[in-house]
């Protein structure tokens, strides 16, 4: 090593030694932590006493190769007690994370052997250089584990855990990435790496500030774990394997073919880059990584918050765009057990199951037969309401038979029917996974689960559909109810001028007036055909604004034919709908008319107060109670008059209401009442209402 290299090397040492060993006071200082707390500063103390052998010794000694072995078992002491004392203690989780653990023990062990072995070795012997390589593989393997056990600490830890620990495993992945790739060119090469031994103390300084930031948190409570199921642990151990493999192949093939060493080492390399590149894409690959990972090193197969996440998100759908709720059932399901495609099966009429839809399984929709699952097969599935093996069924051990087209759909794996309050409302099937497997008791619990959560999504979304449907029916019903009160009203004015035709059928002028009504009666009639419709909601325009003197004059005109009616006053423009006040006049008058004896004339006047365009009619007849004008007057369907249909008021206040007006009574018994409508004033017409409302404040 030159001695610029040996003095950058001793200098960066030496810094990371008073860093750790400073961080390491700074740690002794806290109160709180326990155990975790004290193996945190024995770990960053021992690695100050690593830095400071590197320093004093040259880099190299049976020394420094003791306090590293030393470090590293720190370092994993301090992980092991983050795993063990957290929530996670009580979980199968730590089975094979532990065995890991003692493996590494028993590889750092191996190491301080043959550190002290080697150290009574002539450094040119075969002896020595056998078991230095050794050495540099075990250091290697240790470096490999260590950054698995650093991947999996994290990546099962709660968010509160790894916002505490986070820079801390990030500065332990640095150092042990760095010793990694140290050995591995070693190794391989065989060369002295001068350089990257003399900036490793450099690299450790760096990470002291970091470890810094955390160190204390990291050591200061209690790590909570979660149940997550950290699949991805996995990449770490076949990313240890290929290279600690293809270390070891090539270096067979180095002593063994010589000349043709080179080549071979080439084609080996390229085959492997080829393979690994082929596997991973592959969906059935994945799958079974995550099967046997799950298996192995996990208590339960399923992470049950994770999959709930997963389901309402699959159940909610990707924001802007446009799916179905049956399509995105079948997803959410499918995604729990990975399997490519299902089929949702629904009640039919007849009491069974017919196909809904399918996703990505457009063969088994097309083979199903109608009704897909018959109402008797239906009837025992639901009194079972048990999940279905569909291979089990094929062998005959299934609860029920099923039918023939499920039977001979070679994908077919398994039936979850959707139970909702003890009736089911459909079912499920679902496709095979990629990687075959028998359903065991956590399939059936979450299938049976998310399969009740469906259920009620699919009733809830045919209650509306329903709903939506008696809406319709409403509004059909509306209409025709208040299309029955205005023929009532025709009825009435043209048996009217059926009885003066009998009298005055020979005066002009009458025939005249006869042959408008007539003319008025029967656009009305067309008008109400339309508004009943179900194809022509018969939209009234939009208010604007409405001179309702002439629309009064109208209403007056068409009804004094039976009853005198008369129109005082006037008012400003009104933000109203012409053909809806006339309706609204018209209803009113008509009730005043009836109301009231002969001779006594029915008012319509007109003014404005308040910013209100106000329209009175009144009438001197019998007068309403005050319960029956809050309980009664305004309820469809009750009416007081004999061959009323009590529609009249309550569509009055509707059109009002419509329009940004209200319907005001006031009345008392043996004197008459008032129907007041007060709608909006038009704005141009604003200004000169408030004049008028001043000029009749002042004459008060």
């Amino acid at each position: 090593m030159t001695p610029i290299l040996q003095t950058i090397g001793d200098a960066g040492h030496a810094l990371a030694a008073a860093l750790f060993a400073a961080l390491a006071l700074w740690v002794l200082r806290g109160r709180k932590g326990g155990a975790e707390r004290r193996w945190l500063m024995t770990a960053l103390f021992v690695t100050a006493f690593w830095a400071l052998s590197a320093a004093f010794t040259g880099m190299s000694g049976y020394l420094l190769g003791l306090s590293e072995t030393l470090r590293n078992a720190a370092w994993l002491a301090f992980m092991f007690v983050l795993l063990h004392r957290g929530e996670g203690r009580l979980t199968a989780h730590s089975t094979a994370v532990t065995a890991i653990y003692g493996i590494l023990a028993g590889l750092l062990t191996v190491q301080a052997i043959l550190g002290r072995v080697s150290s009574g070795m002539a450094q040119g012997s075969d002896d020595f250089g056998a078991v230095l390589e050794t050495f540099i593989l075990l250091r290697m393997i240790v470096a490999i584990g260590a950054l698995l056990l650093v991947h999996h600490l994290f990546t099962i830890s709660a968010p509160a855990g790894r916002e505490r620990i986070g820079l801390l495993m990030a500065a332990l992945v640095a150092m042990w990435t760095y010793d990694l790739n140290l050995y591995t060119i070693a190794y391989l090469s065989g060369d002295k790496v001068a350089e990257l031994c003399a900036l490793r103390g450099v690299a450790m300084a760096a990470l002291a500030p970091v470890m810094g930031l955390s160190a204390r948190a990291a050591g200061g409570g209690r790590l909570r774990l979660s149940r997550t199921v950290a699949f991805r642990s996995f990449s770490l151990v076949a990313v240890g394997l290929y290279v600690v493999a293809l270390g070891i192949f090539l270096s067979i093939v180095d002593r063994i073919a010589g000349p043709y060493a080179g080549p071979i080492e080439s084609a080996t390399v390229f085959l492997m880059a080829v393979s690994v590149l082929g596997l991973l894409p592959a969906r059935r690959f994945r799958a079974l990584i995550r099967v046997q990972v799950a298996k192995h090193f996990f208590q339960h197969r399923y992470d049950y918050r994770v999959e709930w996440i997963r389901f309402s998100e699959a159940i909610g759908g990707p924001a802007g765009e446009e799916v179905s709720l049956d399509v995105r059932v079948l997803h959410a399901v499918a995604d729990i057990t990975e399997s490519p495609g299902a089929v949702l099966l629904l009640r039919d009429e007849g009491d069974g199951l017919a196909c809904q839809a399918a996703w990505n399984w457009d063969d088994a929709l097309n083979a199903a037969q109608v009704p897909a699952i018959d109402p008797a097969t239906a009837a025992a599935i639901e009194a079972k309401a048990w999940i279905i093996d569909v291979d089990c069924a094929r062998k005959g051990d299934g609860p029920v038979a099923l039918p023939d087209w499920i039977m001979d759909e070679g994908q077919a794996w398994a039936l979850v029917p959707l139970m909702h309050f003890g009736r089911m409302a459909g079912a499920i099937l679902l496709a095979r996974p990629p990687v075959d497997r028998a359903l065991d008791w956590e399939d059936f619990d979450m299938l049976k689960a998310a399969g009740r959560q469906v259920a009620s999504y699919i009733r809830e979304a045919q209650g509306q559909r329903a709903l939506d449907d008696a809406q319709r029916f409403d509004e059909f019903n509306r209409r025709f109810a208040f299309i029955m009160h205005d023929i009532k009203n025709l009825v009435s004015q043209l048996s009217l001028l059926a009885r003066n035709a009998e009298r005055h059928a020979d005066n002009p002028d009458f025939r005249a007036d006869m042959i408008l009504t007539l003319r008025e009666s029967v656009d009305r009639m067309n008008e109400m055909l339309a508004r009943l419709s179900q194809h022509n909601k018969a939209r009234a325009e939009e208010p604007r604004p409405t001179a309702l003197l002439p629309v009064a004059e109208r209403v007056v005109r068409a009804k004094a034919g039976g009853h005198a009616v008369e129109v005082k006053g006037d008012a400003p423009l009104a933000m109203a709908d012409a053909a809806r006040v006339e309706q609204i006049l018209l209803h009113l008058v008509q009730n005043a008319i009836d109301a009231s004896h002969a001779g006594t004339p029915v008012t319509v006047r007109l003014g404005c107060s308040g910013g209100c365009v106000v329209i009175d009619v009144v009438d001197k007849g019998e007068g309403m109670s005050a319960d029956f004008i809050r309980h009664e007057l305004f309820k469809p369907f009750a009416s007081s008059k004999a061959g009323g249909f009590g529609i009249g008021a309550f569509e009055a206040r509707s059109l009002a209401q419509a329009m940004g007006g209200r319907v005001e009574v006031r009345s008392r018994p043996g004197h008459g009442s008032c129907f007041t409508v007060l709608l909006p004033v038009a704005p141009e017409a604003a200004g000169v209402a408030e004049g008028d409302d001043r000029a009749r404040e002042r004459a008060a």
